[in-house]
């Protein structure tokens, strides 16, 4: 559970409802401040002094967020104002060690996506105490570092791909063999939120590109070889997933694998607004966006909820569970609800041994031993360890039937589908029971599978579908009539276009055999 900061005692003394001068040539809403606090701050163990996340409610409209900002603007800088020297020197320390720009602090990142909105920043106790009785705020914790869950190992094989392609436990004859549709990554953006990605690594052949770097100051590379490792296990050419996928590099850690949570909330923002842009004009056989996010910290609400945001805006979302050998409901992003949240497994299908479970596991996928692309050259590859590894296995088939989903005139089609949709179908469409060693505590036995190459419309059709049995049935009957009437048409129209011809053939004949 999150610790809570107690109410303090002192008043403040900054105005709390102050119009801005910036801001008065506009008519805006005032700030609603309740009598006294309505919210807790929430924090972990990672936190970091001084420096906060403010996430609002949904429903403010723009012209409040506007006002917002530019009110906490202001009473941030009359409250600096106010600080005694001990106050000034501690909060420059967090000033410095975020390479914050202003030394007075105030707002950092602006979060702003459908349905997502807020910010980051440093902030005085007396503003975190005015921000605690608005009553447009509905989230404010301490901002606090994450870090990739993933770690090196020497001994192991390429593996991973082989298992998600057979139903059946890997053995002698099939241990190296991937089976997959060729096609399979064709039409959709991977956004890899992570260390960033080498992108000038042969194995990409020109498909990754950097999206943004969001540590002040940090440079356009990837020099961990976390996010790079991830990438390849999407979408590179020998030991990705889905072969033909376009990667983009979300960078919000740094090289030494650490990081903020309100930048990886930024990242995630990131995403979101990308998605939804591409979304908004598409290119010629855009088939929609996935994102993988192989890191962890303590729980953050806020980060639960971008996640969350994310995916309600059409981003399909696969997270690690976490490599703590706990439950994976106690930490972010692996309690976002609406993501794939995925544990590890091994060459011989148990649970991994720190993988967490729990409940809010979704599935389980490769993550021991898994090799992959690295840094240090455009051919590196490096063999890692964790739910770091395995979750990009689920992004990578996520993207995989996202590319492969019928198109409209099947008798399968999607219609668009949400990520609501294709998770259920992939946590439906997985190998039951496939794993030892899993809890006994809610934890799903399930082990991701790609169809073996072959024919996947059991993974479209009732199987794999969203809604109950009976309502399965009913549509699928109806899209079979559909489909049988609009066949049914176009037989017509081509028995109508063969008499035509003969027709034609006959009175070309007859006016031959007249001459």
């Amino acid at each position: 559970m999150p610790a809570v900061v107690s109410n303090s005692n002192k008043v403040p003394v900054v105005a709390e409802n102050v119009v801005p001068e910036n801001a008065a040539t506009k008519s805006f809403p005032s700030v609603e401040l309740a009598d006294d606090a309505i919210l807790d701050v929430e924090f972990n163990e990672n936190a970091i002094p001084n420096s906060f996340i403010v996430i609002l409610k949904d429903d403010i409209s723009d012209d409040a967020f506007e006002f917002h900002k530019l009110w906490i603007s202001d009473v941030q800088v009359q409250s600096f104002a106010k600080l005694n020297k001990y106050e000034v020197d501690a909060f420059e320390q967090s000033v410095s060690s975020l390479n914050f720009q202003q030394q007075t602090g105030g707002i950092g990142h602006v979060f702003d996506s459908p349905g997502f909105r807020g910010y980051s920043g440093l902030f005085t106790p007396e503003v975190i105490n005015l921000l605690r009785r608005s009553k447009d705020v509905a989230v404010i914790e301490l901002d606090s570092t994450v870090h990739t869950v993933g770690a090196a190992t020497e001994n192991g094989a390429p593996w991973g791909l082989s298992r998600i392609s057979h139903r059946e436990t890997l053995g002698l004859g099939n241990y190296n063999k991937y089976l997959y549709d060729a096609d399979a990554g064709e039409g959709v953006t991977a956004y890899v939120i992570d260390t960033g990605i080498n992108i000038e690594h042969e194995q990409f052949g020109g498909r990754a590109v950097w999206g943004a770097t969001i540590p002040t100051g940090d440079t356009d590379t990837d020099g961990n070889g976390h996010g790079t490792h991830c990438a390849g296990t999407i979408g590179s050419d020998e030991y990705g997933v889905s072969k033909k996928a376009k990667l983009v590099a979300v960078k919000v850690l740094k090289s030494n694998g650490s990081g903020t949570m309100s930048d990886v909330v930024k990242g995630v923002e990131f995403a979101a607004n990308a998605h939804v842009k591409e979304a908004k004009n598409p290119k010629s056989g855009f088939k929609g966006s996935t994102a993988n996010m192989s890191l962890g910290g303590g729980k953050s609400p806020a980060l639960d909820l971008a996640v969350n945001a994310a995916v309600k805006a059409g981003l399909h979302f696969a997270v690690a569970a976490g490599n703590d050998d706990a439950d994976a409901c106690s930490y972010s992003p692996a309690a976002a609800e609406s993501a794939v949240t995925v544990g590890a497994s091994t060459l011989s299908d148990t649970r991994a041994y720190f993988s967490n479970y729990g409940k809010c596991v979704d599935i389980f996928a490769p993550g021991l031993n898994v090799l992959s692309t690295y840094i240090g050259s455009n051919t590196a590859t490096a063999i890692l360890s964790g739910t770091s590894m395995a979750s990009p296995h689920v992004c990578g088939l996520l993207t995989y039937f996202l590319s492969l989903a019928p198109s409209s005139d099947s008798m399968f089609s999607t219609a668009g589908i949400t990520p609501k949709q294709l998770k259920e179908n992939l946590l439906k469409y997985g190998t039951k029971n496939a794993l030892s060693s899993i809890p006994d505590d809610g934890t799903p036995n399930i082990l991701i599978y790609n169809g073996a190459g072959g024919d996947i419309s059991d993974f479209w059709n009732s199987e794999g579908s969203a809604e109950s049995s009976a309502d399965d049935l009913e549509r699928t009957v109806e899209i079979a009539n559909d489909f049988a009437d609009t066949q049914l048409d176009k037989a017509k129209e081509e028995i109508k276009q063969i008499i035509n011809e003969i027709t034609h053939v006959v009175d070309s004949v007859e006016n031959v055999i007249s001459v």
